[in-house]
């Protein structure tokens, strides 16, 4: 038999307790958080402490910190308290426009900027009441998508970089190339001469992050000369404009880049690999009919996208 305590013996309350101490690191905030007393919030750290073994909280001179342990159980008690949450707001029948749900989303700039845009505009029109969390992901949330998306709705990324998980396809979308508009070395088109001659600007630029077409380039038998690396789409044209750098962005993205001044939008001078878009999702969803509406309402948000990026 597992030396751990049955699930059943656990008072979840502490779980709500537990996210609030990690997360204000100090008794007296949680408390005041959760409208609790100072005793009653001691009273839990006191039962969380006996139940791990461990102090969760250490006091370094004024203040607390996080034990290593609290730091590893802060990665997982956040999602564990939001599937939780869910477990219990879930409903035999579900009206969208009656609905108050929140629908956590990860994705890059770009496809915030392009999906998540259009869906929480179409929802709101269809749910009002609905609402979105939209979150910047970054590489440890890819990396570890499986677990992130126990306790999130969808990971907004083209498909390439994930497995095991379901998916629904979004959109198709291409690459093109950006640089400033007053950039002397580059004429009328771009040219496989300029990609190894100019600086570049990245957005991703590791062995698990980067993007399909600066790899192409590489499989070229080109080394790009990579001045900056910026983790953002959509900051990209502030790194190019009145520079000599070149860029790489996403075509559904060429409008905003011209928009932003002083950029010119180029084809590549080589088949760029398409970027086929879809949202992730954890299998503890494919039965949820609220998410089976998010999924199908994505689809239709972008129904239009490729069109608008040829």
């Amino acid at each position: 038999m597992s030396d751990q305590a049955p699930l059943s013996r656990l008072d979840l309350n502490l779980l709500v307790s537990l996210d609030a101490l990690l997360t204000e690191r100090s008794v007296t905030r949680a408390a005041e958080r959760l409208h609790l007393s100072q005793p009653a919030l001691s009273a839990s750290l006191a039962r969380l402490r006996t139940h791990f073994n461990d102090p969760i909280l250490a006091r370094t001179g004024n203040s607390y910190e996080l034990t290593p342990l609290a730091s590893r159980l802060s990665e997982h008690t956040a999602a564990a308290l939001d599937a939780a949450r869910r477990v219990f707001e879930s409903q035999a029948e579900w009206d969208p426009s009656q609905s108050t749900r929140e629908f956590a989303i990860y994705g890059s700039d770009y496809s915030l900027a392009t999906t998540g845009r259009r869906l929480a505009s179409l929802a709101a029109g269809r749910a009002p009441g609905v609402r979105f969390r939209f979150m910047v992901h970054n590489q440890q949330i890819v990396e570890d998508a499986v677990n992130r998306l126990r306790g999130a709705d969808g990971l907004l990324m083209p498909h390439g970089f994930l497995t095991d998980l379901p998916y629904t396809d979004l959109f198709t979308d291409t690459w093109v190339i950006i640089a400033a508009d007053d950039n002397p070395a580059i004429g009328d088109a771009v040219t496989l001469d300029d990609i190894a001659r100019q600086p570049w600007v990245f957005t991703y630029q590791s062995r698990s992050a980067f993007t399909s077409a600066t790899r192409q380039i590489q499989q070229l038998g080109i080394e790009p000369r990579v001045e900056a690396v910026v983790e953002s789409f959509l900051a990209l044209p502030m790194f190019i404009a009145g520079t000599d750098r070149l860029a790489l962005v996403q075509a559904g993205l060429a409008a905003y880049a011209r928009g932003t001044g002083g950029i010119r939008v180029h084809e590549p001078p080589f088949d760029a690999t398409p970027i086929h878009n879809a949202m992730w999702w954890h299998p503890v969803h494919r039965r949820d009919p609220e998410h089976e509406w998010l999924r199908t309402l994505a689809v239709e948000a972008v129904s239009g996208l490729h069109h608008e990026a040829a």
